[in-house]
């Protein structure tokens, strides 16, 4: 069993506090804030450019969590890892590029409706900005997006599509490896967004066979600042860069210039070594727990919150009637009561919760729903946290002036 709240300095902070918005970020534990801080104590440095062994260090643990992220996802190299800010960035430095190397008018763009605003507006922006047409596919009354579905929507001029590995609504994990060897054969893209899975589920882009991946640090108990974007390095070598400046260029005349190799070219700048060593360390926390064993923890508390809450008349779960379809992520409404209003009411006990559309607003259009509330887990939940979360939601309407 994990037991490990008491690993992040968060919590002795605040006595008392129940967060429950790991889906927006992350606690992080003393393991991930005391590697950042030796690195910035002992190592730092302008990485690449310096000669002397303080930038030489600093190179080395830049690379070291490279490899790290390397290994952790399955990617065949380290050249097919690309550093970024967070998922946005890497979803819209994808966006950008393949814009201006793939994308051309008259072709079909494809979004998973559910899709985060990152994972939609850049694709939104380019098929506007190319003359192609962005089309969606629509889930099921479970929350599901069905193989038949995406063979149906599908077409010979289908460039790319995209869509979360798990949905920051439903908690659903999608069937990532299926949708890619359906696209394979139709000469499609495909870029998954893995912000909200890897924090919870083992993620391999080989066994998964998509075309890109995206996620952030932040979410999976590493810095803000730090996020990935894995690319298969054929497609990365035939992309433009993104950025333009220092340490992506190979040679630069008046005229001219040529770009380093990868995944440097995608790297313009003085790039972050101290969250990219966070992001490492984070890595080596969630080995260290178990992987498996942070999913199955994570499940069972989502199974104890879901089968109680189904049981309250007045509260509306957004997605599967199946716990085991929850990665985590509980989304409801309270019949009456506005999301901003539970949130506060949350608040008031203690209780972290998030309220609004979610970044999905297409989603909540789609369902007819303005807004929702937001439960989301960490591995640093437990059966504690689940119990004061439901005996608040039990009095929400109560407070709020209704009879029950």
């Amino acid at each position: 069993m994990i037991d490990c709240k008491a690993d992040f300095p968060v919590f002795g902070a605040h006595k008392g506090l129940v967060y429950l918005d790991s889906s927006a970020t992350a606690q992080k534990p003393a393991q991930v804030l005391e590697a950042v801080q030796r690195y910035y104590q002992s190592e730092n440095a302008n990485p690449f450019r310096g000669l002397y062994g303080l930038s030489a260090a600093a190179t080395e643990a830049y690379e070291n969590a490279r490899e790290k992220v390397r290994a952790f996802i399955g990617a065949a190299s380290v050249q097919e890892v690309i550093f970024t800010r967070n998922a946005t960035e890497s979803l819209n430095l994808l966006c950008y590029s393949l814009s201006r190397s793939v994308i051309r008018e008259g072709d079909e763009l494809l979004a998973a409706v559910s899709e985060h605003h990152s994972n939609l507006l850049p694709w939104q922006t380019a098929a506007k900005e190319r003359g192609a047409r962005l089309c969606f596919l629509e889930p099921d009354s479970q929350g599901e997006y069905t193989l038949e579905a995406l063979k149906a929507a599908l077409t010979p001029r289908t460039r790319l599509f995209a869509i979360a590995q798990v949905s920051n609504i439903f908690g659903r994990e999608n069937n990532i490896r299926a949708f890619a060897e359906l696209c394979r054969q139709n000469g499609t893209l495909i870029v998954c967004d893995a912000a909200q899975s890897i924090p919870h589920l083992p993620v391999n882009v080989n066994d998964l066979g998509v075309d890109f991946l995206a996620f952030s640090g932040h979410k999976m108990y590493a810095p803000m600042g730090i996020g990935v974007l894995y690319g298969r390095r054929e497609l990365l070598e035939k992309m433009p860069p993104f950025l333009y400046g220092g340490e992506m260029i190979e040679y630069v005349t008046r005229e001219d210039a040529s770009f380093a190799e990868l995944p440097h070219k995608f790297e313009a700048g003085t790039v972050n070594v101290g969250g990219a060593v966070g992001l490492a360390a984070a890595i080596g926390y969630m080995e260290q727990l178990g992987l498996e064993a942070i999913a199955e923890r994570e499940n069972a508390l989502t199974k104890l919150a879901f089968e109680e809450m189904s049981c309250l008349p007045y509260i509306h779960i957004i997605g599967s009637g199946r716990a085991e379809d929850h990665h985590g992520i509980i989304t409801f409404t309270v019949e009456g009561v506005h999301p901003h209003d539970v949130a506060a009411i949350f608040d008031s006990d203690g209780i972290a919760v998030r309220a609004g559309h979610h970044c999905a607003q297409p989603l909540h259009q789609f369902l007819g729903v303005q807004s929702s509330t937001r439960m989301s887990l960490g591995l640093y939940n437990d059966e504690q946290d689940i119990e004061r979360f439901l005996q608040t939601l039990k009095t929400i309407r109560r407070r709020m002036g209704y009879d029950r």
